[in-house]
């Protein structure tokens, strides 16, 4: 998921998919103990993910949120001790979500190439429907410059295990370096950040048939036939 040029348009208008996963939020001392606890700590991420989104980090306020949320400030500190601090927590909370809607898609695949025809199709799903991240992800880099290294270096991980498995079945050539490895792992998460940009943020097209044409570049490349 990574991300560059957003418009603050785009930020402004996303579809509203609510997630009702655990929130990778709150740690330590400040971790919900409860499923009540859970479901405010989400609320409070869900506003976060709409304000920062609509204003970036430095409009952004502690107040805006809590409106949003609809909690009182108090409840916000049970949680939080910052507005940088709950920046942080929505970073790997959005990482991790990308991760877990992009799992379920991987079922079922014929092989290597196919799995990750599906995961970038259902990465342009979630783009689409949460707009917002790639502003949240870009400001990382300068608000939380270690979750926004985590979140790609974490990601590249996912997808050059994917590719390692699949050479081990056989199903992709396994002649290349370990260096070779990471830089198609990440020559293909960086393709799939501004394929999400170019069609799921700025312009909404088929995520199967932009998935489609960007698997059969994988498999034949572009030289002539």
């Amino acid at each position: 998921m990574a991300k560059r040029g957003q418009s603050n348009a785009a930020a402004a208008s996303p579809r509203r998919t609510r997630a009702t996963a655990p929130a990778a939020g709150a740690s330590g001392d400040k971790a919900p103990r409860t499923a009540r606890g859970e479901r405010t700590l989400r609320k409070i991420l869900t506003a976060a993910l709409d304000e920062f989104g609509e204003r970036g980090f430095s409009e952004a306020s502690i107040v805006g949120i809590t409106r949003r949320a609809n909690v009182a400030l108090g409840t916000f500190y049970t949680y939080f001790d910052s507005k940088e601090e709950v920046f942080q927590a929505l970073v790997r909370d959005m990482s991790a979500q990308v991760r877990d809607h992009v799992a379920p898609a991987l079922g079922g695949a014929s092989d290597g190439l196919d799995r990750e025809r599906r995961a970038l199709a259902a990465f342009l799903r979630f783009a689409a429907d949460h707009k917002q991240v790639y502003r949240i992800i870009d400001e990382a880099e300068f608000v939380d410059p270690q979750g926004f290294r985590t979140h790609y270096e974490t990601t590249a991980a996912r997808i050059a295990g994917r590719l390692g498995e699949a050479a081990e079945r056989g199903e992709l050539r396994d002649d290349e370096s370990p260096l070779a490895h990471e830089v198609i792992a990440w020559a293909l998460m960086g393709a799939n950040v501004f394929l999400g940009l170019r069609f799921a943020v700025w312009e909404e097209r088929d995520p199967d048939e932009v998935a489609a044409i960007t698997s059969r570049l994988l498999r034949h490349g572009l030289a002539a036939r």
